[in-house]
């Protein structure tokens, strides 16, 4: 298939068009609601479609539900002193500084406002300001296969997810913990989207640290904890889950 009926397949079968075919049904909901007793008047102005919801269950992106879960309940088990997180999700760091402080760095800072237990700033995941081996607890959940492609404005690199892994790394102190996730399978680049990398290089990019426990979401979007890395090295677009220390000397 030639690169342009791939591109036009992916256009057919985009919300945009498959939108199209929901709105029949939009406007009788429309029609026959305002027939409905003490209905409220419909301006067309204030119309806000919500055409792909009506669903037989609730979805989820098995991704970031699992690993969200994963890394919350890891955390609030160990109960550090705070938390540092780079560049993960808005939801997961608002939800985990109701319980930990923490210190959120992204090229792109939450404006947020009264969370007193959750502090923003700017920074680089290739230049986190802090000193070496000074962190207890740091996580970074579906960032770093990202860095170098400019999707964020970030400086275009082939490497850099393997300069996030060392720059995170540098700054995990001796027997903390660091809670690391993105996506695995059978290595690529889809640009500029994310990288896709093996459980084994990921493993291979953290030299310094110990590897406690690996879980991941598979292909099939099943959530297994503690599990073996081997499996996970063949998928098309699995989640791997990475729990790191650095040992003490």
């Amino acid at each position: 298939m030639s690169t342009f009926s791939r591109w036009k397949k992916q256009l057919i079968r985009s919300k945009i068009l498959s939108g199209l075919s929901r709105y029949p049904a939009y406007f009788r909901d429309w029609v026959r609601y305002r027939q409905l007793d003490e209905a409220e008047t419909i301006r067309l102005k204030d119309t806000y479609p919500c055409l792909f919801d009506k669903t037989a269950k609730t979805r989820i992106d098995s991704h970031y539900f699992y690993q969200h879960i994963w890394a919350l309940e890891k955390i609030l088990a160990a109960r550090p002193p705070f938390h540092v997180d780079v560049g993960s999700s808005a939801s997961f760091v608002g939800m985990l500084s109701a319980a930990v402080p923490v210190r959120f760095v992204d090229i792109r800072p939450l404006q947020v406002s009264n969370l007193p237990n959750l502090e923003s700033r700017y920074g680089s995941i290739l230049e986190l300001p802090w000193e070496d081996g000074t962190l207890p607890s740091i996580s970074c959940l579906h960032v770093a296969e990202h860095i170098g492609l400019g999707r964020y404005g970030d400086p275009l690199d082939p490497r850099g997810t393997q300069k996030a892994a060392a720059e995170l790394a540098r700054c995990l102190a001796p027997g903390g913990s660091l809670y690391f996730s993105l996506p695995v399978g059978l290595p690529r680049l889809c640009f500029n989207a994310h990288r896709i990398h093996s459980p084994r290089q990921i493993a291979d990019y953290f030299p310094s640290l110990k590897l406690i426990e690996f879980s991941g979401t598979t292909d099939r979007k099943e959530f297994l904890r503690n599990t073996d890395m081997q499996p996970f090295e063949t998928a098309r677009y699995a989640c791997g889950m990475f729990l790191f220390t650095r040992e003490t000397t």
